[in-house]
């Protein structure tokens, strides 16, 4: 774990954390894992059948509707006013047999004092699957998934805020976990503790270039490549 240099809180400061945030893809699971290319493919084949490009040209427009809008989906409706569901059910119909169950992540989130929440970009059908391979789907309260804030994505603080409504959450006593250092800036603004989830040095990174920071940003708190480890600290 590598702690940020300025304006660096204690770990101490995770005292007073009651609820624990978890994004979902790249952070619950590492990044080298094939979950999210298999979902990036889908969301290609999805743009190929509906807009009848050519695949360079519909995965061009895919990361463009990514970066711009926060998702592919978001840039979607915004554009074509497509139906949200039947796109999230396509794009996250996927095998997850690659992704081997994590005991020691599953011992470390329960063994976490108060409640424990994931918030994710992707669909509450996604996020329950995943967790259950993983085998730590028991061990969260609730999880707030793009449907719960209207499809509009991290990092609008439109939607933290809904997420803190919805799940009664003081964000004053709350921690976040993401893998995208720009979905941190609004809960750190919202006064929450905020945690970089990175990859290992030299490990697989299926993230876009754009996504990758190798300076960190004063409203990431720390930064860990280790999230098991990590939790371990804050038990």
């Amino acid at each position: 774990m590598t702690a940020q240099d300025r304006n660096q809180p204690g770990l101490a400061d995770f005292r007073r954390v009651e609820c624990w945030v978890f994004d979902l893809d790249n952070t619950l699971y590492p990044p080298h894992s094939d979950l999210w290319p298999r979902i990036d493919a889908r969301i290609t084949a999805y743009m190929i059948a509906l807009l009848g490009l050519d695949g360079q040209s519909a995965r061009a427009l895919q990361k463009h509707y990514y970066r711009v809008y926060g998702t592919t989906l978001a840039g979607l409706i915004r554009e074509y006013d497509i139906a949200p569901a039947e796109f999230l059910h396509f794009v996250h119909d996927i095998d997850r047999s690659s992704l081997d169950p994590n005991p020691a992540l599953a011992q470390a989130i329960e063994a976490l004092p108060g409640r424990k929440l994931i918030l994710t970009n992707g669909s509450h059908g996604h996020a329950i699957a995943t967790a259950k391979q993983l085998g730590i789907d028991h061990l969260f309260e609730g999880m707030f998934a793009i449907e719960h804030g209207d499809y509009l994505p991290k990092p609008h603080l439109q939607t933290y805020q809904k997420f803190f409504q919805r799940h009664d959450v003081d964000p004053s006593r709350a921690a976040m976990f993401e893998d995208i250092a720009h979905n941190l800036a609004a809960p750190h603004a919202s006064g929450m503790l905020t945690v970089l989830v990175r990859p290992k040095q030299g490990a697989e990174d299926h993230r876009e270039a754009w996504e990758k920071h190798d300076d960190i940003p004063p409203h990431v708190d720390f930064v860990t490549d280790d999230l098991v480890d990590f939790l371990k600290l804050l038990i």
